[in-house]
């Protein structure tokens, strides 16, 4: 899996199934996947849109609302194995009312799952200040603005 020796190795499957019309290619969803990899991930990435959002935050979540992204781990050991539902139109809404640049959201929230995947979790307040380091660390490195900070 890794293509280069001591890098962490992504296999990266990307399902579009969303209306939406400004979804990152998948060359992008890699690129920001793999900057926030520290061990080998084999994922599966669904772009979808609200009703099966909702669907699965109901059934797997218990919350009858379509959230941003939702995050599946199968197995830890070794290489990681997951799947990861981001809700398009749940994003774009929130760039919106958050006056963030699209772009940069989906960038964020594909670093978000990817650290879910890994491991990272923000059930506390010491976990979520780690969490929002290591994704504010990895979004400068993209050049990105800090997603935490408000415009």
């Amino acid at each position: 899996m890794n293509a280069v020796p001591g890098k962490p190795g992504l296999s990266l499957t990307v399902q579009y199934v969303s209306a939406a019309t400004s979804l990152p290619t998948r060359a992008q969803w890699r690129r920001w996947i793999k900057i926030a990899l520290q061990r080998d991930v084999c994922m599966t990435l669904r772009i979808v849109d609200e009703i099966e959002g909702r669907e699965l935050n109901k059934a797997y979540r218990g919350k009858d609302y379509a959230t941003n992204v939702l995050t599946f781990v199968y197995d830890d050991t070794g290489v990681v194995s997951g799947d990861v539902v981001i809700c398009a139109p749940v994003i774009e809404r929130e760039a919106a009312a958050q006056n963030k640049n699209l772009q940069s959201h989906y960038a964020h929230l594909a670093i978000h799952a990817a650290l879910h995947l890994q491991g990272y979790d923000h059930e506390n307040d010491e976990q979520a200040a780690e969490m929002e380091a290591l994704e504010t660390a990895l979004m400068v490195r993209l050049h990105y603005p800090d997603p935490y900070q408000e415009t």
